[in-house]
């Protein structure tokens, strides 16, 4: 008799979470109006990086590099050029989810490219890579238009869901999106991701309003309306909340303690089974530390973590690091091993998306706590 597992279907990776925008659709005065020197020239920023390094400034030659890579990405001069470079770090067969960034109601000027025309151009790279390219629409609600152009991207163009940025100033449960938007993508059961970490692009706002629209919790009367929309909160509580339970900890006598850290927040709304169309993925966040590798394996031991986990790296954000797109997600494969990491690059994006049922979710596990 033999006891050897039947051979798997090869692994058809769905990246949830990348991007294509470039520099024509970034404000001009973003992140600062002394940037754009540096956004016409990004050589200048590694030789800037070469004097603090001989001057002994190594934190801050480190940053420059990374602002260099970023901003020579950016610098691409369509979404297509983008996307060559993403898809050469990936198996033959691999499927991303594009998100466009709306950031036109920043209060850093208009981008050179306004966001139907960028949508446009996601479009058509949808049809220049069938089957790769899975696109999602983007708004800001707080703009004429904003409904209308997302029904366009959908009935026009067959886009497949939403991408949020409630830290550029907005609710998640904005009067537009819960009366003209949400309904539209409930009714078809589509998908939406919304940046959840106190990390990334910051409106003209507080830092602490920014982080209580950006709270996982701020997600909740959304997600209790409507039942149908299958809500991604991008980053599993981002880079700062994952190094704070890492290397400060949690003070499990202190529940408030717990409810403000964003990865500890996620969790418990995950693990309580109370917004079954709630998902989280892992870009970026998981892609900065060995450190954090061990604990996303553990928190994924609990059945409902594990069913609504999604792989994600947030390609080209992920170019201001040292190591290459494939090395980082290689790192992440063989640090959950071969069954976790299906589950998360496969089985659910295919649920999350609506491809399959989810009866075809997660096999149950012995749940652990940490």
């Amino acid at each position: 008799m033999s006891f050897h597992r039947p051979p798997q279907a090869a692994l058809r990776i769905t990246n949830c979470h990348v991007h294509t925008f470039t520099g024509a659709h970034v404000p001009p005065r973003y992140p600062h109006p002394l940037a754009w020197p540096f956004k016409r020239a990004p050589a200048l920023l590694r030789g800037l990086a070469g004097l603090a390094r001989l001057i002994g400034q190594e934190d801050l030659a480190a940053a420059l590099k990374r602002l260099h890579r970023f901003q020579a990405e950016v610098g691409a001069e369509a979404q297509a050029d983008i996307f060559a470079r993403l898809v050469a770090q990936y198996p033959v067969g691999t499927r991303f989810v594009v998100l466009p960034m709306q950031m036109a109601g920043m209060g850093a000027g208009a981008p050179r490219v306004a966001l139907p025309e960028q949508h446009d151009e996601l479009a058509e790279l949808v049809r220049a890579h069938p089957g790769l390219v899975i696109p999602f629409a983007t708004c800001d609600p707080r703009l004429p238009g904003a409904a209308a152009e997302v029904r366009r991207c959908l009935e026009t163009h067959g886009f497949r869901g939403l991408k949020l940025y409630p830290r550029l100033g907005y609710a998640p449960d904005h009067p537009v999106l819960m009366r003209d938007i949400y309904p539209m993508l409930n009714e078809a059961g589509l998908a939406v991701v919304s940046h959840c970490s106190r990390g990334g692009v910051r409106g003209r706002i507080s830092r602490a309003r920014a982080d209580a629209v950006s709270h996982p919790m701020a997600f909740a009367p959304v997600l209790r309306a409507f039942p149908r929309l299958q809500v991604n909160l991008a980053h599993f509580g981002g880079q700062a909340d994952w190094e704070a339970y890492v290397t400060d900890g949690i003070d499990p006598y202190r529940p408030v303690q717990a409810q403000d850290n964003f990865l500890m927040a996620l969790r418990m709304m995950l693990e309580s089974g109370e917004y079954p169309n709630l998902w989280a993925d892992v870009s970026y966040t998981l892609f900065q530390s060995d450190d954090f590798l061990p604990f996303l394996r553990l928190f994924l031991g609990h059945p409902r973590v594990r069913a609504r986990t999604l792989f994600g790296s947030d390609f080209y954000m992920t170019r201001q690091e040292a190591l290459s797109e494939r090395a980082m997600a290689v790192r992440l494969r063989a640090g959950l091993g071969e069954d976790l990491f299906r589950q998360i690059a496969q089985t659910n994006p295919e649920t999350w998306l609506g491809e399959v049922s989810a009866t075809r979710g997660a096999t149950p596990v012995q749940a652990e706590g940490c």
